[in-house]
């Protein structure tokens, strides 16, 4: 049995959780109780193992407290964006059919409305709004002896369908209970990575993503220690590997370019000496920024390819790809199968098709069987959709994403979205929505638009039109620019050629995506 409970009976005042700004500590034996306490917390109001928890917070080191109460309860949690509207968040806090809700004050307002239906929710803090109840008193007055017998619960992240609404990824939940056996994903972060509890883990991105809650309760799993970055900044990242002896953590491309960007004073002020692995994935790297951050770092920077869905996970490691240059690596579990999209044949070496994972992980679209059902569709292995192929070796290579997915700065980004919206306004006539080239973070999104007769294009309707998207969605899913065209690759049928207008910008460009 392999629990976080044992550090905080052998290590109970050793670190599990500090926030690099503010240097607040949360120890083993805090995060254990505190999470004991509210796992009988979510019992004692009637949840039951299954159902659905919904949490608003910014990085901070109640999120953790949250996701384990949730494990050890048998309940699927869903962390939310706190960057979204109130349409786009009540849809997810419905659709999960989230029994409980629980923000900060920081996320209060949009809590209120999109848990609107919702007669339980809960506020971290002193100051009590009407509406909630205090998250600190449910924990003071709950038991914090453990639960025993129930099913490990798990998280349920969202990530937006093609349809433009967000779709849940469900991961099947067990019988098993809180602990064993572990899956392969966990066991990787110890055997294929070495994560132990001697390990100092940075974590530079969003706890709402799956990237991100996912990996730190995998490194807490194994006893590391969990150094959280309210807000990324380049230089304090470096700052904070070297106040903490940083030995892993889990980077976007983004984060290496905003980092390399830094002045070769500021790069150098800093030890990073104790990093012995540094993982990289979620999106596109250039090759010549990977190539200046193992000059920087040395060669302890490994690559991944996998997704939320997790059907199967790729790894590449640093001496590895100098070899293979583009190569996202081979399989650390699931055999991978490239198939055909119309023949479903299993293809040879070289030719690219869909990416599929014989034996990989099972996972469901939460409240979409048919899209569930598409996952399957190549003879029963799960897929995420993404294009690739592998060469004579089986070395795994991407050339396309999944349903022209934007990956900006590591965020997903589905287009028809923003299309979905800007439709909607009266100057538009038709619209298609891409990601274009960013040298800082791997994509933009950018709009290209027919007006409508008695519309000008020009720099005023690009602002009304991005203005108009910035008011109804996250702003990361908006375009940040627009271009006019007077038309766009359709078929007769209506269906638009995306590959051929995203060549327009592209070129002849490789993007190589790791989807998250």
């Amino acid at each position: 049995m392999l629990l976080p409970d044992i550090f905080a009976e052998q290590t109970p005042d050793r670190p599990a959780i500090i926030l690099g700004a503010s240097g607040r500590t949360v120890t083993w034996a805090d995060l254990i109780e505190r999470s004991n306490r509210l796992a009988n917390y979510f019992v004692s109001i009637g949840l039951k193992p299954g159902d659905h928890i919904a949490y608003i917070l910014e990085n901070n080191e109640y999120v953790h407290q949250i996701a384990w109460a949730g494990r050890r309860a048998g309940l699927y949690y869903t962390p939310i964006n706190y960057h979204l509207k109130e349409e786009e968040s009540s849809y997810i806090v419905q659709d999960c059919g989230a029994k409980l809700l629980i923000a900060q004050p920081a996320t209060a307002e949009l809590a209120i409305k999109a848990g609107k239906d919702i007669a339980r929710k809960l506020i971290i803090g002193d100051d009590i709004l009407p509406g909630f109840e205090s998250f600190e008193d449910a924990i003071a007055n709950a038991s914090p002896e453990r639960l025993k017998g129930l099913p490990e619960g798990n998280h349920m992240c969202y990530s937006s369908g093609t349809t433009g609404k967000p779709k849940g990824i469900k991961r099947t939940m067990t019988a098993r209970t809180y602990g064993t056996p572990l899956d392969a994903e966990v066991n990787a972060m110890h055997d294929t990575f070495g994560f132990d509890e001697n390990t100092v883990y940075l974590v530079p991105s969003p706890l709402h993503f799956a990237g991100g809650i996912g990996w730190t309760l995998g490194a807490l799993r194994y006893g590391a220690t969990v150094v959280i970055m309210e807000k990324f900044d380049p230089e304090e990242a470096l700052r904070l590997i070297q106040t903490y002896k940083v030995t892993h953590s889990f980077f976007v491309p983004t984060h290496f370019v905003r980092m390399l960007k830094l002045s070769k004073e500021a790069r150098e002020k800093y030890d990073v000496s104790s990093l012995k692995l540094v993982i990289h994935g979620a999106a596109a790297t250039p090759i010549d920024v990977k190539e200046q951050m193992l000059a920087w770092w040395g060669p302890v920077i490994h690559e991944f390819y996998s997704s939320t869905e997790s059907p199967g996970f790729v790894r590449i490691t640093p001496e590895e790809w100098v070899h293979h240059k583009g190569s996202v690596g081979r399989p650390v579990w699931g055999n991978i199968r490239i198939v055909d999209e119309e023949s479903k044949q299993v293809l040879p070496a070289g030719e690219a098709g869909i990416i599929c994972f014989e034996g990989g992980t099972d996972f469901a679209y939460h409240n979409d069987p048919e899209k569930t059902k598409s996952a399957y569709e190549f003879h029963g292995w799960p897929t995420n959709g993404d294009i690739g192929y592998v060469d004579g070796e089986g070395w795994l290579y991407l050339t396309d994403r999944r349903s022209h997915m934007i990956i900006s700065g590591g965020v997903n980004i589905y287009p028809q979205e923003a299309e979905n919206v800007l439709t909607l306004h009266p100057a538009v006539k038709d619209v298609a929505v891409i990601g274009v080239p960013n040298r800082e973070m791997g994509e933009e999104v950018k709009a290209v638009v027919i007006p409508e007769n008695g519309f000008a294009p020009g720099p005023a309707l690009e602002e009304e039109l991005i203005a108009y998207a910035r008011a109804q969605l996250a702003s990361y899913k908006c375009p940040r620019s627009v271009d006019f065209v007077e038309e766009l690759p359709r078929l007769e049928t209506g269906k638009l050629l995306k590959r051929e207008l995203r060549d327009r910008y592209w070129g002849d460009a490789k993007v190589r995506t790791a989807a998250m």
